[in-house]
């Protein structure tokens, strides 16, 4: 609906859109003369398609990103929830069925809102939707024009969503389209959606979206499991594992097709998710250990697939930055290693998509959604003992993961090796996985303040395990380079390059020794007294 004095839609289904409609013109004729308009500017038909990202990271910031494609090309218009807008010149190479990133957008204020919230996500098409409209003039009894009728009839893949009005003043006659649009408004079967200087878009989004089946923010990299206190902790266990495997599905597709970087990226944290879940809090589903052995054994090796070409998006993300903070060498020097990135990337990611169309993989994830489904679906049988509850479930798993995190903790000193620290933060993702896992059960000021404390203490031992990692990595991938080397222009790797490498790796190792510094601190705002403080009030909101 282009914006205008007052915005309506006409309501009820399909079969009663016609006839609210000829009610509605049949109103301002009694009032008016209604002429059409053939000059009208929004007549005609156009199309506009709404893009975001598949985690809907403009909608969730009260954005709404359009392309609206125009003779020149088309536009990109931004709205804000406040009905502020920002317009791009016009875009040219634009499709409304295709994807694009933060640095395909036209410089202007459009890249400038959004560009640092979207990356590294690319932007999807959500929904297109065609419009018919047409203009009329509304007449006084002198037959002077004095305001404007648009009505739209907008349909998204050939079905028809509710038709749209909308009034625009004409300069010297304001009272004249007020009185238009509460005619409009008396009218049986029109609601209004909008006010003076309020956007619209956002109303026709909805509809689209759910004449083709889907609502906005339909996707989470969160756990949205529906479980209960009460629930059967079998039932309750198989509802977040089920969860997990949609989650882990809805992603395969983004990955196969390369889109960006966080489809792999989320697959990969519900696949951990689901390995934490079996160890954890899998022995609730009463599998024989056979099948609890076999699905363990599987989850692990679908995790050893994806590392690869994670571990390489990680660099090429960073390395912008990572070059940036050379001192001793130029950026230059290390083009010759991103394109060795570059190129390892495109192997291990033809390996990656390989797994994901195997028989293997198809029969995991099938296999596991029917054992799942069938143990979600199971009753209490008669004369059977009462299954544990899935809110004490969640005490006792969240009380052993915390305790398990505070004793090993503790026992670390400066002495320690790296490895206990490695070995700290597999135990803290354990105890942020049970966390998520029982979130509905819990109250949220107590799960924030409890995940809040942990998150610290995670990011620290995640900056000296990731350090650590990539120095490794940074020194194997030097040595693969080397054994390599024709490829770089006939000859062997750049001396500059290897010594740009060899400064990075200085670098991460400063940032390695300032996590290490940190660490006792972090671990005493998570394990002292306010922290177990906030955790005894979130264990006994869970035995509530």
């Amino acid at each position: 609906m282009t914006p205008g004095l007052a915005g309506f839609v006409v309501a009820g289904d399909e079969t009663t859109w016609g006839s609210a409609l000829d009610k509605a013109l049949e109103a301002l004729g009694e009032a008016f003369g209604v002429v059409p308009d053939p000059a009208g500017a929004q007549g005609g038909t156009w199309r506009r398609t709404w893009f975001d990202t598949f985690d809907w990271r403009l909608y969730r910031a009260g954005l709404s990103l359009e392309y609206v494609a125009t003779r020149r090309g088309g536009e990109l218009v931004l709205t804000g929830a406040a009905g502020s807008r920002a317009v791009t010149g016009p875009v040219t190479g634009w499709r409304a069925t295709r994807s694009y990133h933060a640095r395909d957008l036209p410089e202007g204020p459009v890249a400038d809102r959004i560009a640092g919230l979207i990356a590294p996500r690319a932007l999807l098409p959500t929904a297109t939707v065609s419009t018919a409209g047409t203009v009329a003039r509304l007449l006084n009894a002198e037959g002077k024009t004095v305001a404007r009728l648009l009505v739209e009839r907008p349909a998204v893949q050939d079905r028809p969503l509710p038709p749209r009005l909308a009034v625009a003043e004409v300069r010297g006659y304001p009272a004249q389209a007020r009185r238009a649009a509460r005619l409009i408004a008396l009218a049986p079967g029109i609601e209004s959606i909008a006010s003076e200087g309020d956007d619209t878009g956002s109303y026709l989004l909805d509809d689209a979206l759910r004449a083709i089946g889907r609502r906005p923010a339909d996707y989470s990299n969160k756990v949205d499991a529906k479980i209960t206190a009460g629930m059967p902790a079998p039932r309750a266990v198989a509802t977040i594992l089920l969860a997990l495997l949609d989650a882990l599905e809805v992603n395969v597709d983004g990955v196969l097709r390369d889109t960006d970087t966080e489809f792999l990226h989320d697959l990969r944290v519900a696949v951990r998710r689901t390995r934490a879940a079996i160890k954890l809090i899998g022995d609730a589903l009463g599998l024989p250990s056979a099948d609890y052995d076999r699905f363990a054994a599987e989850f692990k090796w679908l995790g050893d697939q994806t590392t690869p070409v994670r571990d390489l998006d990680v660099h090429l993300l960073d390395f912008d930055v990572m070059a940036s903070r050379l001192r001793a060498a130029k950026e230059d020097d290390l083009v010759p290693f991103r394109t060795f990135l570059q190129g390892r990337r495109a192997r291990e990611f033809r390996a990656l998509a390989r797994c994901l169309r195997s028989q293997r993989f198809t029969e995991l994830t099938t296999g596991w959604r029917a054992t799942l489904t069938a143990i979600r679906g199971k009753g209490r049988r008669p004369g059977r003992e009462e299954p544990l509850a899935a809110g004490r479930l969640a005490v006792e798993r969240t009380s052993q993961a915390f305790r398990k995190v505070s004793r090993r903790g503790a026992a670390i000193t400066a002495d320690s090796p790296p490895e206990s620290l490695h070995d700290l933060r597999k135990r803290c993702k354990e105890l942020r996985y049970v966390l998520e896992f029982f979130s509905p059960l819990h109250d949220k000021a107590a799960y924030f303040a409890v995940i809040g404390d942990l998150k610290k203490l995670q990011d620290c031992l995640g900056d000296f395990q990731d350090n650590e990692v990539q120095i490794d990595e940074i020194r194997a991938l030097a040595g693969a380079m080397l054994a390599a080397g024709p490829v770089f222009g006939g000859g062997t790797v750049p001396v500059g390059t290897l010594l740009a490498m060899g400064e990075l790796t200085a670098g991460l190792a400063a940032s390695q020794q300032a996590a290490r510094a940190a660490f006792e601190s972090r671990f005493a705002g998570f394990a002292g007294a306010g922290g177990q403080r906030h955790m005894a009030v979130l264990l006994a909101g869970e035995a509530q």
